[in-house]
């Protein structure tokens, strides 16, 4: 209690206060009116800056699929205009923190002079900032710094910058920004914030209990339940309001129990939205600074990642334990459904399954079979060697390719050998077009960090490269467009499809997508009755990486591309699970999905495209096959001997550049023909190299060479050029 002389001497400085206020009056009063210093942005400038600490993922029709946070400076929601915050909650509050907001000029003298006077009188101190005051250490935090640390002068310059506020804002902005920026509880920054992250409302549903209770927060953010309560009971009566002070403890209690956050909203494209919003933290006119539409149909996205987890689960037995989808509108490239993983039956469910690299297996080999047809190298009707092969690697030992069944067909038609995707055929395939063409069309398709042909040799026609989901998916629906490449697109109205890269012809695209969606080619492999036999018509491929690690399977109808991954994240084996087995399935169950009411017109034959009916004698085979204008046959059959033949190594155009590192004499060029047959000559840019019946090795030198592969007469049966870079000093 304080004795009769502190009270005295108390009076004694409030009275020399108030005549030295008295003198210094007009003084004072002109300096409060002065302009100079910051200048405040409009209020429809702080509103239009304002961003949320969280960004939300809209669908292509505006509704909510997922949540990213991007500031972590304190969790805000939306900024929410003043009609529509409760009439209770703007009673409540400016009974607490400024009675007279409505009276004053920004600065509340009688409030500060009775603050004055009990400092001076010994008694507790009280606050004397007024809601504007307070605002513009919310707006011009570097002129007004926290209350803590803010010394006589800046207290003036506050109040100054107050006035100034007043005469360029209304109340009502001064009152919306200030519970829009204001800080309640933990992190929870503005009344929405507040209301949403405390009680699970908007701030228009505020009832008069939970608006005492936010007001009383204002003065002391953290403070304990108890605390909160009481100030709210005390603030309650002073309103007349009747509240029940154990209730208002208990709903603190309950309240503040909980993690002070905001509600998580919605979660099915996670990966999505981190895709999206990276980078974008900072205010994004663009898209509001608060949302992104995306291409995703939320209807859709919710049945995908519903069904991979479904199949994942069922598939966990056999050690898979990750996956993803990809959905893809043919004609737009827009994402319809994007599933990084499987969620809660993932192993690592914020890894993203789609644009992650994994080894491709066997769904390259399309791309493969249509250079080859491009190039007129092949048709669907050649005859490819399925039997054991054996390629010289350069750096010695020998390549051995095998069949996923560890069987040999003998001569099948490149048709069969696709559909059934059979490895060895696609190898020889590729000796025809060479890594390094082969490569190239897929680096016009954008396949992400493909390394040099000699880093995979012949094994790229077996999908040794790593690549992406998003990337293999994009390369089919060049397929199914014609074989015009576009990117795909996660935003509508983004650059794309009006500007395409042609990579394939249409009639190679067509025979291509002609094979893959042919039921009885496909049978010698997966018989009849398989996943991948739809009612509709879809071209769709399998593959399967080495020791069962990867699982894939991408197709397409006239409108739509799927394509989806199965394995798991840390690369261990799957068991016993190919294409057919775990991707397939999935596949065939979105692709039902999204077909069974339209799945889109067949493609129509290109002009450059002929129908022929052909027989295949050696394989008891008659039917109606594609050829390029200029190939087609009637008949087709393994020559009988003679003096055909080509080279397999090296290929066309090839670039070979000497080691520093190896020994000359270590450093060798071998020459391979098909067949190796003793009636072959080789000839080296105008010399005679000797017999072709088997691998010839010759010492680079720099240069162009032209190798040829002669008859016993000396007509050229084959002819590559090559080149040579460096060599030894």
């Amino acid at each position: 209690m304080k004795t009769p002389v502190a009270a005295v001497r108390g009076k004694v400085l409030l009275a020399c206060l108030l005549l030295c206020l008295l003198a210094l009056a007009p003084a004072l009063a002109a300096w409060l009116r002065r302009d100079a210093g910051p200048g405040f942005p409009a209020a429809e400038e702080v509103r239009a800056r304002y961003l949320p600490s969280e960004g939300v993922l809209l669908d292509r029709n505006g509704e909510e699929l997922d949540r990213v946070r991007f500031s972590y400076e304190g969790r805000r929601a939306g900024w929410t205009p003043l009609a529509l915050m409760s009439p209770a909650l703007l009673e409540a509050v400016v009974e607490a923190e400024d009675r007279r907001f409505y009276a004053h000029r920004g600065v509340d003298w009688r409030a500060a002079l009775a603050a004055a006077a009990g400092s001076l009188a010994g008694g507790a101190r009280r606050g004397a900032s007024t809601i504007t005051m307070q605002l513009v250490s919310f707006l011009l935090p570097e002129s007004v710094p926290r209350a803590a640390g803010r010394t006589p002068g800046q207290k003036l310059e506050q109040m100054r910058l107050a006035r100034k506020l007043e005469r360029e804002w209304t109340k009502r902005e001064i009152l919306e920004a200030y519970l829009n920026l204001a800080p309640f509880r933990g992190e929870l920054e503005g009344i929405t914030a507040a209301t949403l992250g405390i009680f699970g409302k908007a701030p228009h549903g505020v009832v008069a209990a939970e608006a005492a209770i936010l007001a009383a927060l204002l003065r002391a953010p953290n403070a304990p339940a108890p605390r909160v309560a009481a100030r709210a009971a005390a603030l309650g009566r002073s309103l007349g309001w009747k509240l029940s002070a154990g209730d208002l403890e208990g709903r603190c209690r309950e309240a503040f129990r909980q993690a002070h956050q905001l509600p998580p909203g919605s979660r099915w494209a996670p990966h999505v939205a981190r895709l999206l919003f990276a980078g974008r933290g900072s205010v994004a006119p663009e898209t509001g600074g608060v949302t992104i539409r995306s291409t995703l149909d939320g209807s859709l996205q919710r049945r995908v990642g519903e069904a991979l987890g479904r199949h994942l689960a069922e598939l966990a037995p056999r050690n898979v334990r990750d996956g993803a989808v990809l959905v893809v509108d043919n004609a737009s490239g827009e994402v319809l459904a994007y599933a990084g993983s499987g969620g809660d039956f993932s192993s690592a469910r914020h890894v993203d399954g789609v644009r992650a690299l994994r080894q491709a297996g066997s769904s390259l080999k399309p791309f493969l079979y249509a250079l080859a047809i491009d190039r007129r190298l092949i048709t669907a009707a050649s005859l490819l060697e399925d039997s054991p092969l054996e390629i010289a690697q350069a750096g010695g030992g020998m390549y051995r390719p095998e069949n996923y069944d560890r069987r040999f067909r003998g001569a099948v038609t490149a048709r069969i050998a696709l559909a059934s995707s059979i490895n060895i055929p696609a190898v020889r395939v590729l000796e025809l077009t060479g890594v390094e063409s082969f490569l190239g069309k897929l680096d016009e398709m954008e396949f992400r960090r493909l390394r040099r042909a000699d880093y995979y040799g012949p094994s790229l026609a077996l999908g040794s490269a790593d690549i992406a989901l998003w990337d293999l998916t994009n390369a089919y629906r060049t397929l199914a467009a014609g074989g015009v490449w576009t990117p795909l697109r996660l935003l509508p109205g983004e650059a794309g499809p009006g500007e395409g890269r042609r990579v394939f012809s249409p009639e190679a695209a067509f025979i291509v997508g002609d094979i893959l969606a042919d039921r009885e080619s496909r049978s010698y492999a997966f018989g009849l009755d398989s996943p991948l036999a739809t009612p509709f018509r879809a071209a769709v491929k399998t593959g399967t990486s080495k020791d069962m690690r990867d699982n894939w399977c991408v197709g397409y109808s006239g409108r739509y591309t799927v394509g989806v991954w199965m394995g798991n994240f840390t690369g261990e084996p799957m068991w016993n699970v190919l294409g057919v087995t775990g991707a397939a399935p999935l596949w065939a169950e979105i692709m039902h999905l999204l077909c069974r009411d339209d799945a889109g017109p067949a493609p129509e034959a290109p002009p450059g495209l002929v129908a022929r009916m052909t027989t295949l004698p050696g394989l008891g085979i008659t039917r109606r096959e594609w050829y390029l204008a200029g190939t087609e046959m009637e008949v087709v059959e393994a020559a009988a001997g003679g003096s055909g033949g080509r080279i397999l190594s090296p290929t066309d155009g090839d670039i070979i550049a000497w080691d520093p590192d190896i020994p000359a004499d270590r450093q060798k060029l071998f020459f391979e023909a098909q067949p190796p047959a003793a009636d072959l000559r080789w000839e080296l840019d105008g010399a005679a190299l000797g017999e072709a019946g088997s691998l010839v090795f010759w010492t680079p030198a720099a240069g162009v060479h032209t190798l040829r592969l002669q008859s016993a007469d000396g007509e050229t049966v084959d002819r590559v050029r090559f080149t040579v870079r460096g060599g030894p000093e």
